[in-house]
């Protein structure tokens, strides 16, 4: 199985949903980093659940421990380890669903593929594996500071409410101040009744994650297969209910033409930079200095609170009803994870770009 992320900057996560607890390893993480439990916390506490009446009512505090890799409040270099307690399972509420094959789920993909699964909330296959990569993300986001690199992301569509402004024209700051994690006020409010209308109904509902890099190096990213967009694509596909990933321009330039999309290079100052950003940041593979600019679209959670038809593990037709605590809409809590993610790839890339010459 494959529970390991980056190459110098690597990550290993462990655990399942109703499992004792969940984590991460760390490895090749610099020495001399400060890293305290409070800088994590605050990553991990936009994530936990039970935040609002439109996301999940699991309790879970996150509260995550340091094992190893950090002394006095400094990486040491060794192998971090950080582990993050279940304290709110409720297995038996699984039971019904033991042999059945819930519908858009992987129940039956990772049964034919293991042999047997552990149905207890999708195990290792829940979201709420996505806490650890949080946890992990907090460090490598303070890798980044160090060189000035920051990570803002932030709901821009929820069904067919979409915010219609450029990331530019935005408040960031204000992404915190609002339930759904939209800075923009008016929008936020029509995102957050559509949540709170489908969730009436039992039913869910997706959207789209925007997420900004600002003050990139230049010459981040690898040419061939790792290219930075195409490693930034793989952290976000392979989160829960991800279905969609565009940069720069994205999909939209599709109904455009070259001669209006090229970003011409000009020199502003000392610095050589383009007039216009459609690429997103990234030329060749390899970040040019400008905003790296990407979106995920993320599917309706699968989840329903109303009964679907479906089939058990013996082909019979059965009808589930599930009655758990599940988020309507995963987005809100989504926003941590794809910063999370994305300041994995940038510190991996920090990190292999040092050794990619002898000198700077």
């Amino acid at each position: 199985m494959s529970n390991t992320f980056g190459h110098l900057f690597r990550i290993t996560t462990f655990g399942e949903s109703h499992g004792p607890a969940i984590g991460v390893v760390i490895d090749g993480c610099p020495a001399g980093l400060t890293v305290t439990t409070s800088l994590i916390q605050k990553q991990l506490d936009k994530r936990k659940p039970g935040q609002s009446a439109i996301t999940t009512q699991r309790k879970e505090d996150d509260k995550v421990e340091i094992l190893s890799g950090v002394y006095n409040d400094l990486t040491t270099g060794a192998p971090i380890t950080l582990i993050i307690y279940n304290n709110d399972q409720r297995s038996a509420d699984y039971d019904k669903l033991k042999d059945v094959y819930r519908p858009s789920h992987a129940d039956f993909t990772w049964e034919k593929k293991y042999g047997h699964r552990d149905h207890r909330g999708g195990g290792r296959l829940s979201a709420r594996e996505t806490a650890a990569r949080v946890a992990a993300g907090a460090i490598a986001m303070e890798l980044l500071n160090l060189h000035g690199i920051k990570i803002n992301s932030y709901v821009s569509q929820v069904g067919e409410i979409k915010l219609r402004k450029h990331y530019r024209e935005l408040d960031l700051s204000k992404t915190e101040s609002h339930l759904i994690r939209c800075p923009d006020p008016e929008t936020a409010r029509e995102m957050i009744r559509l949540i709170e209308t489908v969730k009436e109904k039992g039913d869910t509902i997706g959207g789209t994650i925007s997420c900004v890099i600002t003050n990139p190096i230049v010459g981040l990213g690898e040419p061939v297969f790792d290219k930075l967009q195409a490693d930034l694509a793989k952290a976000m596909l392979s989160i829960n209910a991800a279905h969609g990933f565009d940069y720069g321009g994205g999909f939209e330039t599709i109904e455009k033409r070259g001669s209006e999309l090229n970003d011409i290079f000009i020199k502003d100052d000392d610095n050589i930079t383009t007039k216009t950003n459609f690429s997103g940041g990234i030329l060749g593979g390899i970040s040019n200095g400008n905003d790296i600019y990407l979106r995920v679209l993320f599917k309706p959670v699968a989840t329903l609170q109303q009964p679907q038809q479906t089939i058990n593990n013996e082909g019979e037709k059965v009808v589930i009803d599930p009655k758990g605590r599940h988020d309507p809409c995963v987005l809100p809590r989504a926003v941590p994870i794809v910063d999370a993610m994305a300041a994995l790839v940038l510190a991996d890339h920090l990190l292999r770009n040092r050794a990619s010459r002898l000198t700077y």
